[in-house]
């Protein structure tokens, strides 16, 4: 009788290469806060890793992709469920519900993110590879909050005579890196604060009547 084969379990390598790939996005994340985009090479980020260049290449395709990954995760924000799910989660019924729980998104995921964000700006300048990059996460944040302006609109919150293209203007200009600059990292303003700052903005500027 043959020998029954048995079924490989690849939970345990999926966890290795997940844990891997974390590791890898949060070293280059501080490596590239600590030294900026362009000091920061490939192989010192995956050299802080125990890895190989071949490494970064294989899985993200690039430094730019590596950037890339390190700003998905900041958005994420905090615990289990991304940050994107939970906004989509929120009660929309009730406007204010809704309004004030993007502002506490905001403040948790803007601390995250604006500094990367800022940084790549800044970077761009020189480096044609990251101001590509630095404009298409611009467009993906302000096609997130056309999602956002059309929920207003389709819960029916939006104030007589605003369009949804006005909206969408009004909630990227709130959720910018560089208004996190100004409140929070120039002026002193706690993340809660500036996330307050952003629903009233919002519920000011766009809710009706």
């Amino acid at each position: 009788m043959s020998p029954v084969k048995r079924q490989y379990d690849a939970t345990a390598r999926r966890a290795r290469a997940q844990k891997t790939y974390d590791h890898v996005v949060s070293t280059a994340g501080e490596l590239f806060l600590a030294r900026g985009f362009s000091a920061t090479t490939v192989s010192e980020v995956v050299s802080s890793c125990g890895l190989s260049a071949e490494y970064v290449y294989k899985r993200f395709g690039s430094k730019a992709g590596l950037v890339r990954a390190v700003v998905a995760r900041a958005l994420e924000g905090e615990g289990p469920v991304s940050a994107e799910t939970r906004s989509d989660a929120l009660e929309s019924a009730d406007p204010m519900t809704l309004v004030e729980g993007w502002g506490r998104l905001v403040a948790e995921v803007a601390p995250r993110v604006a500094p990367v964000l800022l940084l790549l700006r800044a970077a761009a300048a020189q480096d044609p590879n990251l101001a590509t990059l630095a404009d298409d996460l611009d467009e993906s944040r302000r096609v997130r909050m056309a999602h956002n302006a059309l929920r207003l609109a389709d819960g029916g919150h939006l104030r007589a005579g605003t369009d949804i293209e006005e909206a969408t203007d009004v909630l990227w200009s709130l959720s910018s890196p560089e208004l996190y600059d100004l409140l929070v990292v120039r002026s002193g303003w706690s993340p809660a604060d500036y996330g307050d700052f952003v629903a009233r903005g919002i519920a000011g500027e766009l809710l009706g009547p």
